[in-house]
């Protein structure tokens, strides 16, 4: 029966919205596969993680939650996770092991693939099944091409771009399964003693559904109220930045977006004052609908949006942040 590993993310105790992107490309794969094969997901962390995660992951696809509870496991150690993950994968005999292509999936997902001797196909968008390969498609050449890759050993380790396919609810058993660690986190050579995160409260840009970001359009850092403004008007908006403005020191580091910064796919892009240099469009052209604002009606983002306005930004935005809460209060 060929069936479909995938690792589920969790941060501080919780899983991630990765988790279930994982879990749903997995399903895809094991659907597809036909002889009512399963989706087998893995947890890991502290004790106590495994109550609060196999649930979703039930409802969510998985078939089968294998939980890893370990003290030193409450942050991220690449070497005994990497050891206990390639175990089950090589005991599980699975066609595939799908990853996030999340800063800890891009870590983990290639020590698993080294383990096990086979190859990865990494930052996927989409997955499918073509007789008995594996087909993935992949953004190259900064964004402007995208490769289809068949995969067809096995297992065919993927790792998933953030936010390039939809969780969705296709409830399963969710039976749990409790599991050692391969190897003693305690022992590990490489031990994480923190984790420092941005502000509290602020989405994350990998699993935001709304991003709204800005460049030097905005000519000054103090005049990135109005995407902050633009966000906050959505409700569900995280906020992002282009290369040139995170390096002006407008915005910090960890929002740019683009070859350099986070890849990300929401399902509403909003690009204020951004000209579109290649390298900020390899970070967002997968976005499932993108609107430019923009006075320069040549800009190249345009020519990867689905809704342009070219106008003064300072004129636009205001006026579509007051629309966007107008629309919220009808409901």
């Amino acid at each position: 029966m060929p069936n479909v590993f995938a690792f589920a993310e969790s941060r501080g105790g919780e899983l991630r919205r990765v988790a279930l992107e994982a879990v749903a490309a997995a399903r895809t794969l094991a659907d597809g596969l036909g002889g009512g094969g399963e989706v087998h997901a893995m947890v890991v962390g502290a004790p106590g993680i495994g109550q609060a995660a196999s649930e979703q992951l039930g409802r969510h696809g998985a078939d089968v939650v294998f939980v890893v509870e370990h003290e030193k496991l409450a942050q991220y150690n690449p070497e005994a996770v990497a050891a206990t993950v390639a175990d089950r994968v090589r005991a599980g005999g699975y066609r595939a092991a799908v990853f996030s292509a999340s800063a800890l999936g891009q870590d983990l997902a290639p020590r698993v693939a080294a383990k096990l001797g086979v190859g990865m196909a990494s930052d996927v968008t989409a997955v499918a099944l073509d007789g008995d390969a594996i087909v993935v498609r992949h953004p190259v050449n900064t964004g402007k091409v995208t490769a289809t890759v068949r995969v067809t050993g096995a297992p065919a380790i993927v790792s998933v771009r953030q936010g390039a396919i939809a969780a969705a609810e296709t409830p399963k058993a969710g039976r749990v399964e409790t599991v050692a660690p391969a190897a003693d986190p305690g022992a590990s050579r490489v031990v994480v003693t923190a984790l420092r995160e941005g502000s509290k409260g602020k989405l994350d840009l990998g699993e935001a559904p709304v991003i709204v970001s800005g460049g030097r359009g905005l000519k000054a850092a103090e005049n990135f109220k109005l995407v902050e403004e633009l966000a906050d008007a959505f409700g569900n908006a995280a906020v992002g930045a282009t290369r040139a403005v995170t390096d002006d020191g407008w915005r910090p580091h960890s929002d740019q977006i683009g070859q350099t910064g986070r890849l990300v796919s929401p399902d509403l892009y909003v690009a204020v004052g951004i000209s579109g240099a290649i390298q900020h469009l390899a970070g967002m052209r997968t976005s499932k609908t993108i609107v430019a604002i923009n006075k320069d009606k040549d800009a190249p983002i345009f020519k990867v949006a689905d809704y342009g306005i070219v106008g003064d930004v300072f004129d636009v935005v205001p006026a579509l942040t007051a629309a966007v809460r107008e629309a919220r209060k009808r409901g």
